[in-house]
C-alpha cells in the first residue's frame, strides 16, 4: 500500500467504503443507535480503542476519519432538511 492510499483510508476516501451489514456490527456489538452508513468506520475505531486501552492518541486516524463520515452524514441531512422546508414553503404559496 502506498502512502498516498493509506491516507486516503485513513481519511476515508479510499478502502471499501462499503456499508457494514448487520451481521457485522451485531458483532462487533456496535448500539443500535451507532449503526448508520458511518458504522463501517466505527468498528475498525473501537476495535482499536479497545487494542490500545483508549489511549487517544493511538487512534487518530481511526477517529478522524469515523467523524468526517458523520460530519457529511449531518451536511446531507441539513441540506435535505432545507429542501423540504423549501418545498413546503413554495407549496404553501401556491
Amino acid at each position: 500500500m502506498t502512502v498516498l492510499e493509506s491516507v486516503k483510508e485513513a481519511v476515508g476516501f479510499g478502502g471499501d467504503n462499503a456499508p457494514a451489514s448487520r451481521e457485522a456490527m451485531s458483532e462487533a456489538r456496535i448500539p443500535l443507535q451507532y449503526r448508520d452508513s458511518c458504522a463501517n468506520l466505527l468498528i475498525p475505531l473501537n476495535k482499536c480503542r479497545h487494542e490500545n486501552s483508549w489511549m487517544p492518541w493511538r487512534c487518530e486516524n481511526e477517529r478522524h476519519s469515523y467523524e468526517k463520515c458523520q460530519y457529511e452524514e449531518f451536511k446531507k441531512r441539513v441540506a435535505k432538511m432545507e429542501s423540504l422546508r423549501a418545498a413546503k414553503s413554495a407549496e404553501g404559496s401556491s
